[in-house]
């Protein structure tokens, strides 16, 4: 490994490990999700390219999808910030249970786990199902916990 390589790979564990330190494990979220984002694009390049499937088209779509979920995981930041400020600085009475941005990534999180497994059976893998099932679950529950939110601001208005 050369000298520069270490220098970069030794600026990105800084750069996460001093992104978790500052955001507590909301850093810790963001950390997981993007490393999520990065083994599913890794484990879909290596099935592609294993079926003969691989194309620079369909890596291009993957890539704007992820850039779709960075947005809207901002704008779950942006949400939380909002309505913080409305809780604590407006005189309004908004009742908000739950905050938006761990919600969100843990759903995508979540997502990007079904990817990954998705893309080692494409592999030639197995996984196990009480696995796929319990990701399913999961997913359905963070659903079910988001939407009771909503549903509580909408009691609420």
């Amino acid at each position: 490994m050369t000298d520069m390589t270490l220098r970069i790979k030794t600026a990105i564990v800084a750069a996460f490990y001093g992104l978790c330190l500052f955001l507590g494990w909301r850093g810790v979220l963001l950390c997981v999700w993007v490393g999520m984002m990065c083994l599913d694009w890794i484990s879909g390049s290596w099935a592609a390219k294993r079926n003969g499937e691989w194309s620079s088209e369909i890596a291009r779509e993957g890539i704007y999808h992820k850039r779709g979920m960075l947005v809207a995981v901002a704008a779950a930041v942006l949400a939380d910030l909002v309505i913080y400020i409305a809780l604590d600085e407006l005189p309004v009475s908004l009742s908000w249970p739950v905050l938006v941005f761990p919600l969100v990534t843990m759903w995508y999180i979540v997502t990007e786990l079904g990817s990954v497994l998705e893309n080692v059976v494409k592999m030639g893998a197995t996984v196990p199902q009480w696995l796929v099932s319990g990701l399913a679950v999961t997913k359905q529950k963070l659903d079910a916990a988001g939407n009771e939110a909503v549903s509580k601001l909408d009691k609420d208005a």
